[in-house]
């Protein structure tokens, strides 16, 4: 066993899940050894660590929807302060610029709850962003669904990415609340879920729901510009029944991109060619509905909701395809967060 670090995983409570799990890393093998688990919210299906790697911070993906946060310096974490309310079914946050972000799926916000000195919540939103708008998917877009909020690179910016709109925003934070600085429009129908982006600050990679496609833009930090250039398939050829991508992840050396697809249960690996991503293989997920996949140390993990595991992958580096390493159980698994 290598030395390693420590994951958090989030599970759904409403199917079975304990809640936040602790687990520990090891660096050589890649696997996930459960610690122990925390039950602070209802499905606490997104997580993110703040900078300093002291607290925790998960939403709690239901109606009455909140964003909660956890001291996570000693073995179990500890709740830091009361939940925070929010907007209704926040599927994803990101911590950026002394704020907790958080993508209202239900509602169709984006909430910023400010942060004080120690990392705790305050105990109110600063502001609230209203995505407007629908799409031709008459049961999934009748009107905004925000899915993913993520910072960019650069740190002067924040997208959110709306499901329901088949459109990015671009962001500026300003006296605490989210200003809107352009809307870009994606393909009709589309569906746009995740969002990540090359390491070099370049490019950005959108994940496509309700079509298994993945669409290249070009990203320009200085005047925060994002232009869609290519839409690649996910899949090498038409899926056999249920196909809703879920998650997207970039390598930390820019040569790869990795999504995977819900349904079809497979991970997409792709080579990236400047303005174009090329895909060089599809490999079972290792489970079944992969919500969410995250990459660290060489390894690639995936949170197989339906499943209940959480499985784990080496990655070529030479072609980036991912060979299943190990699997540890976790019910109704959400997310992966390692650090």
């Amino acid at each position: 066993m290598g030395e390693g670090g420590r994951a958090f995983i989030g599970s759904f409570t409403a199917a079975g899940g304990r809640g936040v799990l602790t687990a520990a890393v090891d660096a050589a093998s890649g696997a996930l050894t459960v610690r122990g688990s925390l039950n602070g919210v209802p499905n606490p299906s997104s997580l993110a660590l703040s900078a300093d790697g002291d607290t925790l911070y998960a939403v709690s993906e239901t109606t009455d929807g909140a964003v909660a946060a956890y001291r996570v310096t000693r073995p179990e974490p500890e709740p830091a302060g009361r939940p925070v309310p929010v907007g209704d079914g926040p599927t994803h946050l990101t911590v950026f610029a002394g704020h907790v972000l958080t993508a209202d799926y239900g509602s169709g916000s984006v909430t910023a709850v400010p942060l004080r000195p120690d990392g705790t919540l305050a105990t109110a939103p600063s502001g609230v962003l209203r995505h407007t708008g629908s799409g031709p998917h008459t049961l999934r877009q009748q009107g905004p669904h925000a899915h993913h909020v993520q910072a960019d690179p650069s740190g002067r910016w924040v997208l959110s990415v709306d499901l329901g709109t088949d459109s990015v925003r671009v962001c500026r934070l300003e006296e605490g609340t989210l200003a809107l600085h352009r809307e870009v429009a994606l393909r009709p129908g589309s569906g746009p879920r995740h969002l990540a982006f090359h390491p070099g600050g370049s490019h950005a990679y959108v994940v496509n729901e309700l079509t298994p496609t993945v669409t290249v833009c070009r990203w320009n930090a200085l005047d925060g510009s994002l232009k869609p250039l290519t839409e690649t398939r996910i899949l090498p050829a038409g899926p056999a029944g249920d196909a809703f991508p879920s998650g997207v992840v970039a390598s930390p050396d820019g040569r790869f991109v990795w999504t995977a697809t819900r349904g079809e249960d497979v991970l997409s690996a792709f080579a990236v060619a400047g303005d174009e991503l090329r895909l060089t293989g599809t490999v079972p997920c290792g489970g079944h509905w992969p919500r969410a996949i995250t990459v660290s140390g060489g390894f690639l993990y995936v949170a197989n909701e339906r499943s209940g595991d959480v499985t784990w992958f080496a990655l070529d580096p030479g072609t980036g395809l991912p060979r299943r390493a190990g699997s540890v159980a976790v019910p109704a698994a959400s997310c992966v967060v390692i650090g």
